[in-house]
């Protein structure tokens, strides 16, 4: 009787526990069982470990064979357990060593000739393993994402090629980093905007604060463009919030070009998308659009537009910047720190205010349009604009229009100003913090009185008032809010 262990990490949503893969041979009729909540596609395992191990001129153990997937109240599923558990039975027959199996993570589907395939959600896995000093044993065709942030990764091709490594016959290296370059941006350009200052200026707010952004105006006025103009006028990424991005993409098995990877996410689901799109769900279960716009943008044109069930899921996450997804088994967190921006015409015709005066609207109908959206996620919208239809005489000649990569500028120093004043951008700051980082004096205060008695606005209001004024002195270099800071930043809180 004897027993092999080797170490994996299995694939829950964007985290990756660690999995010890117990191999354990003993006396008794042949045969070969999986335990430790394994799905199908684990247990179908042993077909392919028995195929790749006589494939690759092993003997396959005539005894029965137990395997432990710990630990065992954990969900396991895909085909990432076949090689460990194959190197599990080797050194459970002596054929592979235990120690040079001891500081291995172990990942790899097996095909029945030997051959190591391709393993998803690898990302995560190589975050975690490099976190605990481990170093990773992968397929081939997988170095290249575990090799984003881990420098102990060891690619193999073929069961026989691992083996051949842990005995020492045949040794591989470490893959080299994977090399990325500069980052390059593709969003659209803030001069292609004619005119609209006032639209401009809430969106150069919203990037400096981090803030939600409520776009609201005629169709044709530039509002989808604007929206996608917002990405360009935030800073890149930093690398562990990129990795930490490109892990959820990782998840989808998806991968991004290596020169976009620190660019900021860009998501823009149809008004159609379900809840379940949004805030993600299956029996993995998978992230949704809300976690692949982590460390981004979410826009969501045409609001009203959206079921209302759709957008009150919305609420939440934008709190707290996380999702949970509930199932049976698991219950998975997805990271869903996203900037909403938002866009919508004033009423169904889309011509109220407009200065063509087409609208045919009554009261009625236009209340009836607005009022799906609800109270209180328009309470989390920090900024509320209007983007009214430009002169056409803004498109004659060569007008010269503020560029991305100047407001950049501004944007950047503010954001160096919030976070080595308080280490998080002005939006995400609680109650307790803006209390502290964003001081009133007497005449803001009173200023911010009267207008939460006139507007109604509730506490969190008032808060978030506070928070853009706060953005606005960063904006202007200062260390003090001042009561223009609060007048202006109260002129967005209302459409």
């Amino acid at each position: 009787m004897s027993i092999g262990i080797v170490y994996s990490r299995a694939s829950l949503g964007v985290e990756a526990p660690r999995v010890r893969v117990e191999v354990f041979l003993s006396g008794g009729l042949p045969s070969f069982s999986v335990s430790g909540m394994a799905e199908t596609a684990v247990r179908e395992s042993k077909d392919r470990v028995r195929g790749a191990l006589i494939n690759s001129g092993f003997r396959f153990p005539q005894e029965r064979i137990t395997v432990s997937l710990g630990p065992a109240d954990m969900p396991k599923s895909g085909g990432r357990f076949d090689l460990a558990i194959a190197l599990g039975i080797l050194v459970a027959m002596r054929s592979v060593p235990q120690k040079a199996l001891e500081d291995f993570e172990v990942y790899g589907e097996l095909a029945l000739d030997g051959e190591l395939r391709h393993v998803s959600a690898l990302l995560p896995a190589a975050l975690r393993a490099r976190d605990a000093g481990h170093v990773m044993l992968v397929p081939s065709s997988s170095a290249g994402e575990a090799a984003f942030a881990h420098d102990g990764v060891y690619a193999a091709k073929t069961l026989s090629e691992v083996t051949a490594h842990l005995t020492g016959h045949s040794l591989i290296t470490a893959a080299p980093r994977t090399a990325v370059g500069k980052a390059v941006r593709t969003h659209a350009e803030l001069a292609e905007v004619r005119g609209q200052a006032r639209p401009k200026r809430a969106l150069e707010i919203a990037a400096a604060g981090g803030h939600n952004l409520l776009l609201s105006g005629p169709p044709g006025t530039g509002k989808s463009l604007l929206a996608r103009c917002l990405p360009g006028l935030l800073p890149v990424l930093s690398e562990d919030d990129a990795l930490e991005t490109l892990a959820i993409e990782s998840v989808l098995e998806h991968h991004p070009a290596l020169a976009a990877w620190r660019q900021r996410p860009f998501r823009s689901p149809h008004h159609t998308a379900s809840a379940p799109a949004l805030v993600g769900g299956g029996s993995g279960p998978r992230p949704g659009e809300i976690s692949r716009a982590h460390n981004g943008v979410l826009f969501l044109d045409e609001l009203p537009e959206f079921s209302r069930h759709v957008l009150e899921v919305l609420r939440e996450p934008m709190e707290t910047g996380v999702i949970s997804v509930s199932r049976v088994n698991a219950q998975v967190d997805f990271p869903a720190r996203f900037q909403l921006v938002a866009a919508m015409n004033p009423c169904p015709c889309g011509y109220l205010g407009d200065s063509l005066g087409q609208c045919r609207c009554s009261g009625d109908r236009v209340a009836n349009y607005r009022a799906r959206i609800s109270g209180p996620l328009l309470d989390r919208i920090d900024l509320k604009v209007d983007v009214p239809r430009p002169k056409a005489s803004l498109f004659r000649g060569t007008t010269r229009e503020e560029s991305s990569a100047a407001v950049r500028q501004r944007v950047e120093a503010a954001r160096t100003r919030q976070l080595e004043r308080q280490g998080v951008v002005n939006a995400r700051l609680s109650a307790k913090a803006t209390e502290q980082h964003c001081p009133l004096d007497d005449g803001s205060w009173q200023l911010l009185e009267h207008a939460a008695d006139a507007l109604g606005l509730s506490a969190r209001g008032m808060h978030r008032t506070t928070r853009v004024a706060r953005t606005l002195a960063d904006l202007q270099a200062v260390d003090d809010i001042e009561a223009s800071h609060v007048a202006e930043a109260l002129s967005f809180r209302e459409q």
